[in-house]
């Protein structure tokens, strides 16, 4: 495994240089010309296995798009949101990148749907001093440290581990399975959810890897299986939940708990009344309810849409509402929306009510919500808290 991430990374970084080989001078406001539009760029999974988890949650963030477009834009100028599919592929996200920057002269990038994208991709950025704002991954080891071109707007997937296990242990459920897919993304949670299981009280009794395509998920679920765990930790996503799930119905017979980035309509329509008790960390509001202005403008906006309510389209358009807050912010005033004015516009947030979602941002505070709930996914596919 060490030398395969060891030609990974020289992979990665042999990207990274041809991507920075190829462009220019950044110009970090765009051309004169394109005054009156504001360019955002994202790279994300639209093609391959990973692609229907993604779906409506690019749409939920179109939404959001055209809703603030319908209300004037950003101070009178359009938004407009370029994405590009990168097919789960961190070198073709470092490509997209560079695209994004260098031919559509974007001011930031946003929602990276994978924790080995926005790694791939950060150098790049950090080079050429452009933000990427509102990536969907929530690694722990992406926010150790500070870094002035990346914002979040969504909980770690460390806070949802302490959620998710802390209510574990509280029912007494303290011998753990973990299956993390055999990945970037779940190599990178394996040892945050060891210490998380220490602090709490919990002991992993077993793990095993399981790979994203689902292809040895009857295989993971019997050999965690016998290591009898009181439950499962879950840390993987796209179609290999949905085999590991089914397997574990017969292997197991212990809860499933996965975490938010699993939860996608897809997955539990295609899992059908097998989804039935799995639990889901979520980082943001429980949509169905129209309790606070954002999910009632929420509601509103899927019933215009004739779409029905659900936690994919949710996310991607809180996403955008978050990212519009720092652009507002940019162009106070009728200032011209920049990188740099984009960053400023980030931070000047501070700590701020989106319509009953808590938010906090400030010049070294980049990441900015710790909001997480537990929901259980209960008949016909809806999900109870």
């Amino acid at each position: 495994m060490d030398q395969n991430m060891n030609g990974r990374r020289r992979a990665l970084q042999g990207a990274v240089g041809a991507a920075v080989a190829m462009m220019g001078v950044n110009a970090r406001a765009q051309d004169s010309k394109d005054a009156r539009e504001i360019r955002i760029g994202q790279s994300a999974v639209l093609s391959g296995p990973i692609a229907p988890s993604v779906t409506s949650v690019i749409k939920g963030q179109n939404m959001a798009v055209e809703e603030v477009n319908r209300k004037g834009g950003i101070g009178g100028r359009t938004l407009r949101l370029i994405v590009l599919d990168d097919a789960y592929d961190p070198k073709k996200t470092v490509e997209n990148t560079a695209t994004l920057i260098e031919r559509d002269k974007v001011v930031a990038l946003f929602g990276f749907t994978s924790t080995s994208s926005v790694a791939a991709a950060l150098p790049l950025l950090v080079e050429k001093k452009v933000p990427l704002i509102g990536a969907y991954g929530g690694s722990p080891s992406l926010r150790a440290k500070h870094n002035p071109y990346f914002f979040t707007m969504l909980a770690s997937y460390r806070d949802e581990l302490v959620q998710m296990i802390r209510t574990l242990v509280s029912a007494k459920r303290t011998q753990l399975g973990l299956a993390y897919q055999n990945h970037p993304f779940g190599q990178l949670l394996l040892p945050v959810v060891e210490e998380v299981a220490r602090e709490q009280g919990a002991t992993l009794v077993g793990k095993v890897p399981l790979e994203s395509s689902g292809v040895d998920a009857i295989n993971a679920a019997h050999m965690l299986g016998t290591s009898r765990p009181q439950a499962v930790l879950l840390m993987a996503f796209g179609p290999s939940i949905v085999g590991f799930v089914k397997a574990a119905r017969s292997y197991i017979g212990a809860p499933v708990y996965a975490l938010s980035i699993s939860n996608s309509k897809s997955i539990v329509t295609a899992l059908g009344d097998e989804a039935r008790g799995v639990a889901f960390t979520q980082v943001i509001p429980y949509p169905w309810r129209q309790t606070s202005p954002l999910t009632r403008d929420f509601a509103a906006v899927m019933a215009r849409e004739n779409t029905v309510i659900d936690y994919d389209h949710f996310i991607g358009y809180l996403n955008v509402r978050v990212l519009i807050e720092g652009l507002k912010r940019a162009a106070a005033g009728g200032r011209a929306v920049t990188s740099e004015s984009l960053i400023a516009g980030m931070e000047a947030i501070g700590k701020f009510d989106l319509g009953g979602f808590p938010l906090h941002f400030g010049p070294q505070k980049h990441h900015g919500s710790s909001f997480v709930d537990l929901t259980i996914v209960g008949p016909n596919g809806r999900y109870m808290r």
